[in-house]
């Protein structure tokens, strides 16, 4: 890795920043002065230090993300805006992905991480990791959906869901709930209602696992899991 990605990721500001850092004569490698950002490390034998302070190394990153309506879940797109145009430079670069996706048109809740083994823990199917959200419904929800959904629904391509939990919060024409699920099939939320003969107008995903969505992140912010959250997220 280069030394002045690796001081960049460790928080020591833009690549631009570092640059000063370096040019300043502050950098050592195994108590070697470096002032060449292109200068490779091994972030895991070699010792780095900045103004004689050891550089901690940690190679992955862990962010909870409110994403908002309008940015697609990817992490390029030559079309639309993605989460990861939404990071600062800190932490677009250590590479994250999206942990599973949300469709562009809903918001809430999505896990950012370049950690492979974290990601396919939650996304596997074997998991069954729960997922909640929060929906208005174009049409009455009533009780019979309630049964259907504790049932699984048949979507229009033939597959049943598996059994999800659906909460009416307000019934009316457009109608408020509460759905949790414990898979993530292609638009399944907005296709389970389908199948019931009502259209989804908004989706936010408010919980995934036992970690609950931030509610001080507005729209478009996002920040470092904590400890406690990551071990919600990673504990069997």
């Amino acid at each position: 890795m280069r030394i002045d990605k690796l001081l960049a990721n460790m928080g020591y500001g833009t690549r631009k920043d570092v640059k000063k850092l370096l040019k300043g004569g502050i950098v050592r490698v195994n108590d070697e002065l470096v002032k060449d950002g292109k200068v490779h490390v091994n972030p895991k034998e070699d010792s780095v230090t900045v103004q004689g302070e050891l550089v901690e190394y940690k190679p992955f990153i862990y962010l909870i993300m409110n994403k908002p309506q309008g940015v697609i879940s990817a992490t390029e797109d030559m079309e639309h805006k993605t989460v990861i145009d939404l990071l600062r430079e800190e932490h677009f670069l250590y590479e994250p992905f999206p942990v599973g996706r949300l469709d562009k048109d809903t918001e809430g809740l999505l896990l950012l991480t370049n950690d492979g083994q974290f990601s396919h823990a939650l996304m596997s199917p074997k998991r069954h990791v729960p997922k909640t959200y929060v929906a208005e419904i174009l049409g009455e929800v009533n009780e019979r959906d309630i049964e259907l959904f504790k049932q699984g629904v048949t979507l229009e391509d033939g597959y049943t869901t598996k059994p999800a939990e659906l909460i009416i919060n307000k019934q009316a024409q457009v109608s408020e709930i509460t759905l949790t699920i414990t898979e993530g099939k292609y638009h399944q939320v907005k296709r389970m209602f389908a199948a019931v003969g009502k259209k989804v107008t908004f989706l936010k995903r408010i919980k995934v696992g036992e970690l609950v969505l931030d509610p001080t992140l507005e729209r478009g912010a996002y920040r470092e899991l904590t400890e406690e959250e990551y071990d919600l997220l990673t504990r069997k």
